[in-house]
């Protein structure tokens, strides 16, 4: 960690272990040595209007505490990888001037590691060959469009899910624009590891039975809780806006994808609740896959007493090195 670079905190984990609640923690405590401003790393936070579902931080928090990239985006646009790093290093580039610490807290691992490795270049979306990809996927369906990929780009298809339509429809576009696979573009890139001290630290519970079982437990009764504060009625709000749609990536957001279906196929709201919960269940799991392979991430024991004094304490020490 080279002394004299800016200093750029990260604390991700899976969704649903109190990764703002801690991050609040910590702004408390070095607010008098080391004033704290957020960066969300949050690919739903992004939008306004997507309040519950995306467990977004209490207007009195972000009150108190400057948040950034927050509702930056209404739900009928898009937001990319590429937009967040850029955005990123321009917030963290004007927080350091105020001679404040950025945090960058969340969970969309697509960003962190678009921002800690770097991003390809990759050629830009093209829109005939998406819609060829769409009419492919309406006719043989998603599943298909996967197992074409694994074939020709094995790499790539064993790190996407074999729902996950966005990526899938990307990495066959690549492929049919450049005949290139779209593992070998990711190869060649340059991120911004070298250009900051990085401390970067993740909440996980521990790799057993007991822990697993109390993290989806835990999501369970965080999920009860926004079906109390009215998620049924913001997907609501939503749809009956009347230009949103699964098209959008703001519809795709986990809990909100599965929830949509009431009001688009008549989906029983039972059914649709419990979809979104799994889904939820399942993308902690891909999270928690991830920060696994993820190397020098500090790994940080879920839940701990006294995790938010030692970590400020650790910071503080770094930042002064």
């Amino acid at each position: 960690m080279a002394a004299g670079l800016p200093l750029l905190v990260v604390l991700t984990g899976p969704t649903g272990t109190g990764k703002s609640t801690l991050a609040l923690q910590l702004a408390q405590r070095l607010q008098s040595s080391l004033p704290v401003e957020i960066i969300s790393v949050d690919s739903a936070q992004v939008y306004r209007g997507m309040d519950i579902g995306t467990a977004k931080p209490a207007p009195a928090d972000r009150a108190c505490w400057p948040h950034h990239l927050i509702d930056i985006r209404d739900p009928a646009e898009s937001y990319s990888a590429g937009e967040f790093v850029r955005d990123a290093l321009r917030v963290a580039q004007e927080i350091h001037s105020r001679h404040h610490l950025p945090l960058l807290v969340g969970g969309t691992m697509l960003y962190l590691r678009a921002l800690y490795h770097g991003l390809a270049a990759l050629p830009p979306a093209d829109a005939a060959v998406r819609a060829e990809l769409e009419a492919q996927a309406q006719q043989q369906g998603w599943l298909a469009l996967h197992a074409e990929l694994a074939r020709i780009d094995p790499a790539a298809a064993a790190r996407i899910a074999p729902a996950d339509a966005q990526r899938i429809q990307r990495a066959l576009e690549v492929w049919r624009l450049t005949g290139k696979p779209i593992s070998r573009w990711q190869q060649q890139t340059e991120g911004a590891r070298e250009r900051f001290r990085w401390l970067r630290y993740a909440l996980m519970p521990e790799d057993s039975p007991s822990a697993r079982a109390a993290l989806r437990e835990r999501l369970a009764a965080r999920f009860a809780t926004m079906l109390e504060a009215g998620l049924m009625q913001e997907v609501s709000r939503l749809h009956a806006r009347g230009d949103l749609s699964e098209r959008n990536a703001s519809v795709r957001a986990v809990g909100y994808r599965q929830l949509w279906q009431i009001h688009s196929a008549g989906v029983a709201t039972t059914q649709a609740q419990r979809a979104a919960l799994t889904a939820t269940m399942q993308l902690a799991k891909r999270q928690l896959t991830w920060l696994r392979r993820e190397p020098q991430m500090t790994r940080l024991d879920f839940p701990a007493v006294g995790l938010a004094e030692a970590l400020a304490a650790q910071i503080l020490a770094t930042a002064r090195a």
